[in-house]
């Protein structure tokens, strides 16, 4: 017997609707590596609806006043407290994630965000009104920037939307968000608590729209005449293709990229500490995170004897199925990203050392093992580029210049850590080290307040926080006349 897939929709202007000309995906259960539903493949006609219907409700929702959206938007967080069992069980079907962990490490966060948001409704900050030039007046009018074409990736497929929405949203302009073609099954049930919201108060349907499909979906939408804004978090191959596309007609892009987080370790660490939260900061989520703890620098004084606590932390790291409670992980999101993980190992310099992990797990899913590889240098390859998955590299440096200088020779530069206890060290690398946040003593927390995004091929642009929330809308100046 053949078990029917479930059917997955677009969300246009408040309907849920295939693709015009009928065609879908698959989507796979990464910890299964089965398919389990189908999702639109939307083409042009798709994504005209769904571009057509924000436009039509921009001018509305656009001219409300903030204290409305607001209103919206902490409706939508309350919403998603109510159904967090629907988005867990999407959520981690979609994504192979432990059901315990999206449910504790997840959806808090989340509802928390779009509640930030709702209250930045209401902050529309400028600078202060004044006579700058005899006998006038100016003011800053701080006003939504149009409809805005999103799309978000397939690691944290709920709260990258959620980072994505919830600002837009908050300033005033309306949406098309994109998820990835393997995982759109949270996304689509976002949608329904999202028109369900707009329906119950009365707001244009077409505030918030969700097209399914592949690369070439979003590029139609990048392309679109309509958007005024692009947003996307993905690799850099994919910004650079959205930024190139976004400058044909002069749109405004928000680019959330690749990293390659460069974890200092001093030699006044307390090592066994700093192991317990490397090691969970670089394998949770499968290592599927631009800002995973995964390349690890150590004084040589402390190497040897670090290396092997890492090792054995790896060792003691579980991944498996989602209803396990003990899982820290889960598999591989796809096919393709358990082929590039391993490609990576496959390649390993003679010079290098695996310590722990390096093959994948289990006879189906794409589950792969807690790996350290020790005995690397600068220009590796695993070194140089982003693996995304559960491999934490480990170099041996020996003073602060060198570490510096190492963890910037990247290309990448969103987020990095120091440990020591030492806090002019730290206050130096703080300064010194190029990256877009600089964790002291910790790795991976985020907080609403707090913005989210790097330099260089990391991209441009802030996720979360005030500044996050400015991205989303343009500055006018008024002046007037006083003499009548």
């Amino acid at each position: 017997m053949t078990t029917a897939l479930r059917r997955l929709r677009n969300y246009i202007d408040g309907e849920f609707r295939d693709a015009a000309d009928g065609r879908t995906t698959e989507v796979v259960n990464p910890a299964t590596g089965e398919a389990y539903a189908t999702a639109p493949l939307s083409g042009p006609a798709d994504v005209d609806a769904a571009m057509a219907a924000a436009e039509a409700a921009f001018p509305v929702w656009r001219d409300l006043v903030p204290a409305e959206r607001q209103k919206v938007l902490l409706k939508i967080a309350d919403r998603f407290e109510e159904r967090a069992e629907e988005l867990i069980a999407a959520e981690s079907e979609n994504c192979g994630k432990p059901i315990a962990l999206v449910r504790s490490e997840e959806i808090p966060p989340m509802v928390d965000q779009i509640r930030f948001f709702a209250g930045a409704a209401r902050m529309l900050e400028g600078r202060a009104a004044g006579e700058y030039m005899d006998g006038f007046t100016s003011i800053i009018r701080r006003e939504p920037v149009g409809v805005c074409a999103q799309v978000a990736p397939w690691n944290y497929p709920m709260m990258m939307a959620v980072w994505k929405f919830a600002p837009a949203l908050a300033a005033g302009n309306t949406v098309v968000l994109k998820p990835s073609d393997t995982t759109p099954a949270s996304t689509v049930l976002i949608a329904d608590i999202i028109g369900s919201v707009l329906d119950e108060l009365g707001h244009p349907r077409g505030v918030f729209n969700v097209v399914c499909g592949d690369r070439e979906t979003g590029r139609l939408m990048v392309e679109h005449k309509v958007p005024a804004m692009a947003s996307i978090t993905g690799s850099v191959r994919a910004g650079m293709q959205v930024a190139e596309s976004a400058s044909k007609d002069l749109k405004r892009v928000h680019l959330e990229l690749g990293g390659k987080a460069p974890v200092v370790v001093f030699e006044d660490t307390d090592i066994a500490k700093a192991v317990e939260d490397i090691a969970t900061a670089g394998y949770f989520n499968a290592g599927q995170d631009c800002t995973a703890a995964t390349r690890v620098l150590v004084q040589e004084s402390i190497h040897d004897e670090f290396v092997a606590a890492l090792a054995k932390a790896a060792s003691e790291t579980k991944t498996g199925a989602i209803d396990d409670e003990d899982v820290l992980y889960g598999p591989l999101n796809n096919a393709n990203q358990l082929a590039q993980v391993k490609g990576f190992i496959e390649r390993l310099p003679a010079h290098a050392k695996i310590e722990a992990g390096g093959e994948q797990v289990g006879e189906k899913g794409y589950f792969f093992a807690p790996t350290v590889v020790s005995g690397l240098k600068q220009d590796d390859e695993i070194v140089q580029n982003e693996v995304f998955g559960p491999v934490i590299t480990v170099q041996s440096f020996t003073d602060e210049k060198q570490a510096v200088e190492w963890a910037n020779g990247v290309e990448y530069a969103l987020a990095s850590s120091v440990w020591t206890k030492d806090h002019a060290r730290a206050m130096r690398l703080s300064k010194s080290l190029d990256f877009g946040c600089v964790w002291i003593n910790t790795h991976i927390p985020l907080v609403a307040e707090m913005p989210h995004g790097g330099f260089k091929k990391s991209g441009y642009g802030k996720d979360l926080s005030a500044y996050g929330f400015d991205d989303y809308t343009r500055i006018k100046h008024v002046m007037t006349s006083l003499d009548g």
